[in-house]
């Protein structure tokens, strides 16, 4: 016989036991009120911290849909527009060009726009080393990294500055490509707002929302909470602390680079809150963050068919795109019992959280593994998942 509870916690407990995760925790909220929640394993085995409800982590790019957020508050107060473009506020998006695989490069057609930032269609890649722009954007991180660790303040207007003389991948708006734009649109807040993009959230989000363990860094009196990255040694068949950088992430309270696309940091019960205001159309605790319309706005399928070739991870079959997050659109391409049009996202540490208006539901999973996003925990996320929707009741 099914029984929701001890089904979702062995899904967890597998993880712990199997040595795939030091630790893993996960939360459910139906119609407003706690569900389900569990932790298993430790939160940092060297130190002996167990995973709970209030341990922070790194949530990557769990960041995305608060930087998209963010941009609306703008937006709604007509302090921008969403077409407008990027170089208005950061000059050094003037006359982008565009890598031809000839070896050269071509001016854009368009200036690349803050819509094209939102639904990720502006050509602006990560650093990867499969494509040409991708190894120009590596070089630069390493260089801007190498900087920061010599005790150089590098900060979110240097980087973005000289990632937009970085040539784009594509002709802005061709196509889908996951790449450095969330943290475009934090430059972009910091100029529309006159504050550093942190400081930006702390006033219209984390405070309102009583995000209290949420932001860009960790205060030392609550590192003793703060989970341990680790990350898989095939060679070795263990899991170990990783104490790498892949995107220039720095936790200590002096940081500079305000990373919109992987930068913060958080808690099950801080992120629920977030999660709590767009399921309930812009509104927490009675306070309204955002209109209901802009809500729904953000919550949809921006890309054209064209677009949608190259969404084509595993994690996102089934899926639209918008405003920094996946939309559920196929349930039998997604192998999902979910309700249509159900929204969030994932990040790189494989945390992952899902808010599906239809069910008044939210479901969010925190682990802290090196590259588990999108694949390597996709299985038990999708098991989760299914456990859940199958015990929803009407």
């Amino acid at each position: 016989m099914f029984d929701y509870r001890r089904t979702m916690d062995e899904i967890l407990r597998r993880q712990v036991e199997s040595g795939f995760v030091k630790g893993a925790s996960a939360m459910v909220l139906h119609r407003g009120q706690e569900k389900y929640f569990f932790a298993c394993g430790q939160a940092d085995a060297e130190r002996g911290i167990a995973m709970g409800k209030d341990t922070i982590i790194r949530l990557f790019s769990m960041t995305k849909p608060i930087t998209a957020a963010a941009v609306m508050i703008l937006a709604e107060r007509g302090e921008l527009d969403l077409w407008d473009p990027v170089s208005k506020y950061l000059p050094s998006f003037q006359g982008q060009r565009v890598w031809n695989d000839g070896g050269d490069t071509l001016p854009a057609e368009r200036d690349s726009t803050l819509w094209d930032m939102l639904n990720m269609t502006s050509g602006i890649p990560y650093p990867d080393e499969n494509h040409a722009p991708g190894r120009m954007m590596d070089s630069l991180f390493r260089e801007l990294i190498d900087r920061r660790k010599k005790g150089e303040r590098v900060d979110t207007q240097e980087y973005l500055e000289r990632i937009g003389r970085i040539p784009l991948c594509f002709q802005p708006g061709e196509r889908w490509m996951y790449g450095l734009s969330a943290d475009v649109l934090g430059g972009v807040i910091e100029r529309v707002s006159g504050v550093s993009f942190g400081e930006f959230l702390r006033e219209e989000l984390f405070t309102p929302l009583e995000m209290r363990d949420t932001g860009f860094f960790v205060p030392g009196e609550k590192l003793s909470r703060f989970a341990q990255a680790y990350e898989w040694h095939e060679d070795l068949g263990v899991l170990l602390p990783f104490e790498g950088c892949q995107l220039g992430e720095y936790y200590g309270e002096d940081v500079a680079f305000e990373s919109g696309g992987a930068g913060l940091t958080s808690t099950l019960e801080d992120y629920s809150h977030f999660a709590l205001m767009m399921l309930h159309g812009g509104s927490f605790g009675g306070k309204r963050i955002l209109g209901e319309k802009t809500v729904g706005f953000m919550t949809q399928n921006r890309l054209n068919a064209s677009q949608r070739i190259s969404l084509n991870w595993d994690s996102l079959k089934g899926y639209g795109y918008g405003c920094l997050m996946r939309v559920l659109t196929d349930q039998g391409a997604a192998g999902s019992n979910g309700s249509l049009g159900e929204f969030g996202w994932d990040g790189w540490m494989g945390n992952y959280v899902t808010m599906d208006p239809a069910d008044d539901m939210i479901l969010m999973y925190f682990i802290q593994r090196c590259n588990a996003g999108n694949v390597g925990a996709l299985p038990e996320i999708r098991k989760l998942r299914m456990a859940t929707y199958a015990d929803l009741k009407e």
